[in-house]
């Protein structure tokens, strides 16, 4: 978790909507995102699969452009919408100053390249370096991210390497041109615990040194409470709360949130039977009214029906998308006795 932030956001997001046109109807991937992210701090973004984390990262970059991709909002990076920008400025942008680890290392490089081909090419994309400089600064980049024997393994295959180290090969290429922005999507998701831990400690060590924003797509939260600073928690294609780390651990407000929660183990109480989320996420084509959780929420009332705003709870900086009251909400924790959450700081 970074300790240091700048004055405002190097990256703002603002009531972004997504939908994709398909012969079965219109999809709504994303449904007015909105948030920031500061140079220094971690924004993790934090919800099931299909809720809307991964198309609106590609969304940042462009890459959701397509003829039945209809996407509104404003995408402001240092004072430019991105989102009116056109396809050739964006690639200037793209992989220079905003830069994406991808889920899967194997599929994104190139598996018939050898490993120094690739991060040459991206660097000279961006910079005005000949071959030789471009590859000085290769070896450069494989050394910072931890791999050994950098001058033999600059020329071998993806396949060559292990899933930890084709990994750590795409944060050097994400970082081969200093971005102000990184967007790791899924970063450690096909890794083992030990690996997992290696490159989330890199990610802040480079974060720590490069003064990077880092936007961090993940379903794991026990990954959100080590290393965000700010959290997003998203479903069916809306952002439902948001706020610090510690207000969704120490404080959740929403139902999804408590639910999400409760089906985290927790070490302090190891007896404690897991809860879980009734039901299935909607279809994104055909979404309840109202709130999109209300189906599979066990505290829905009649209000639950119309959409309720991203409003602020406890704290100006804190909010969250339901139409209980802070009273309620209280009761409601309390009856869970403990189950919702961490034990409050001390």
């Amino acid at each position: 978790m970074s300790a240091t932030s700048s004055a405002g956001p190097v990256l703002e997001v603002d009531e972004m909507r997504v939908t994709f046109a398909t012969d079965a109807g219109a999809v709504k991937a994303v449904d007015g995102a909105s948030f920031q992210v500061e140079r220094g701090r971690t924004l993790g973004i934090v919800g099931e699969s299909g809720c809307g984390k991964s198309v609106t990262a590609m969304t940042i970059l462009g890459l959701t452009r397509a003829p039945n991709a209809t996407i509104s909002g404003r995408i402001t990076y240092e004072g430019s919408d991105l989102a009116q920008m056109s396809d050739e400025d964006l690639r200037a942008v793209r992989g220079g100053g905003i830069s994406m680890i991808f889920q899967d290392p194997l599929t994104s490089l190139h598996p018939f390249y050898k490993v120094g081909r690739q991060l040459v090419e991206a660097i000279q994309v961006h910079q005005p370096l000949d071959h030789d400089q471009a590859r000085a600064r290769a070896l450069e980049l494989l050394g910072l991210v931890g791999i050994p024997d950098a001058h033999r393994r600059i020329d071998e295959y993806p396949h060559e390497f292990s899933g930890g180290m084709r990994q750590r090969v795409m944060i050097a290429m994400a970082l081969s041109n200093e971005p102000a922005v990184l967007i790791a999507d899924e970063p450690t998701t096909a890794l083992d615990v030990t690996t997992q831990a290696q490159i989330l400690a890199l990610l802040e060590r480079l974060q720590s040194e490069l003064g990077m924003a880092v936007v961090l797509i993940t379903h794991d939260l026990g990954v959100v409470a080590e290393v965000a600073d700010d959290v997003l928690v998203m479903y069916a294609g809306r952002v439902v709360e948001a706020g610090t780390v510690d207000q969704l651990f120490y404080d959740p407000q929403h139902p999804y949130t408590w639910g999400l929660l409760g089906s985290l183990a927790r070490v302090d109480k190891r007896t404690q039977r897991l809860s879980q989320i009734s039901g299935q996420p909607p279809s994104l084509i055909s979404a309840p009214e109202g709130c999109h959780f209300r189906p599979r929420c066990p505290h829905e009332f009649g209000k639950c029906k119309s959409v309720p705003p991203l409003a602020p709870t406890a704290a100006d900086d804190h909010r969250d998308r339901c139409w209980l009251s802070l009273e309620r909400k209280r009761d409601l924790r309390q009856l869970a006795d403990g189950r919702i959450g961490l034990e409050e700081p001390k």
